[in-house]
């Protein structure tokens, strides 16, 4: 396919390398913490000075996947600290929007890692712009794979040179959507079928030896955990083996149902039939202690509240495919 003039000026950007982006904060301990806290990580190298100094590093470390966090713009958009660039790394989205490309979704990001930041470290990182892909055709619709590199560097101290300490790789889909919707319109499934169209199902988990005991449980009514049989550590996802002692011996725990929003999302875009939207998706702390990811119910998008209860209910679609899901119980 003989590819579009106003691709030609908007190809000229590939390779273009973007300005600096400073952080705000030095790396330090605070934010660390709260990262780890929030994040269920509890390795005392990230918290423990004295047991960092004991370490192979011999001071407190941050975990590597904080990399990107640092240099993070904060509450408001694009507030970044004094001497940062003006530039748009993401113009090649902008130019692609405005020729009629208007949704876009991520597709993967890939973080490398060099070293352990230290508390201390002054970080900045510049972006390049990689690759831009053929135009492309999926389900979603047709448009192009933008491909952003972000190179990471910690500040040298008293004529050191700058040291770079990771990349991140960021791909999105720019893409004109395949069945656009207008802003106001019928219920999805009744406009399906009277246009004689087949009634879209949901997608069926994927089913392997290690967790057919959980969509077992699910069609029975149970919510069921895998416990390990040596150290009766839970865990979830369902796995082979303890992620504690090793063990290949498991069985099952029986959960109440009842948890917590532990955090949420709400998808807005893109809008996958036949999914409701805005669908709001929340990691469930269970009372037992495990967390597991699934689908509120019962709750309008904008008012699920972090620490809300919520209990499991198993609702049945296309038949004969069982989903746990949870809706907030009454205070």
């Amino acid at each position: 396919m003989a590819e579009h003039e106003w691709m030609t000026p908007i190809r000229a950007l590939v390779g273009k390398e973007y300005g600096r982006v400073y952080a705000w904060d030095k790396v330090n301990a605070p934010m660390i913490r709260h990262w780890c806290e929030q994040m269920g990580v509890s390795l005392p190298v990230y918290t423990d000075p004295a047991v960092a100094a004991e370490s192979v590093h011999g001071e407190l470390v941050a975990p590597p996947t904080m990399l990107q966090v640092w240099c993070l713009e904060g509450l408001h958009m694009n507030n970044y600290p004094p001497g940062s660039t003006k530039e748009n790394p993401y113009e090649a989205l902008v130019l692609l929007e405005a020729q009629g490309f208007p949704a876009v979704v991520a597709v993967n990001s890939e973080l490398e890692f060099d070293r352990y930041l230290k508390v201390g470290d002054d970080l900045y990182y510049s972006t390049r712009l990689d690759s831009i892909s053929e135009e492309k055709t999926t389900a979603l619709g047709t448009g192009y794979f933008v491909t952003l590199k972000m190179t990471y560097f910690a500040k040298g101290q008293q004529g050191v040179q700058d040291e770079e300490v990771g990349r991140l790789l960021f791909r999105v889909f720019k893409f004109r959507p395949a069945n656009p919707q207008p802003a106001s319109k019928p219920d999805a499934a009744s406009a399906d079928a009277a246009a004689g169209l087949p009634k879209i199902q949901r997608p069926a988990p994927g089913i392997s030896d290690d967790t057919r005991f959980f969509w077992e449980g699910a069609r029975a009514g149970k919510l069921l955990i895998q416990r390990c049989k040596a150290c009766e550590t839970l865990r979830h996802p369902p796995g082979p083996s303890c992620p504690s002692c090793h063990s290949f011996e498991w069985d099952t725990k029986t959960s109440t149902g009842r948890g917590t929003v532990y955090s949420f999302v709400v998808m807005h875009y893109p809008e996958v039939p036949p999914f409701d939207h805005p669908n709001p998706i929340a990691l469930i702390e269970l009372e037992e202690g495990t967390r597991l990811i699934a689908q509120l119910v019962g709750v309008a998008p904008g008012e699920v509240t972090i620490g809300e209860k919520v209990q499991v209910e198993f609702n049945t679609f296309d038949g004969d495919l069982v989903l746990p899901q949870f809706r907030p119980v009454a205070a």
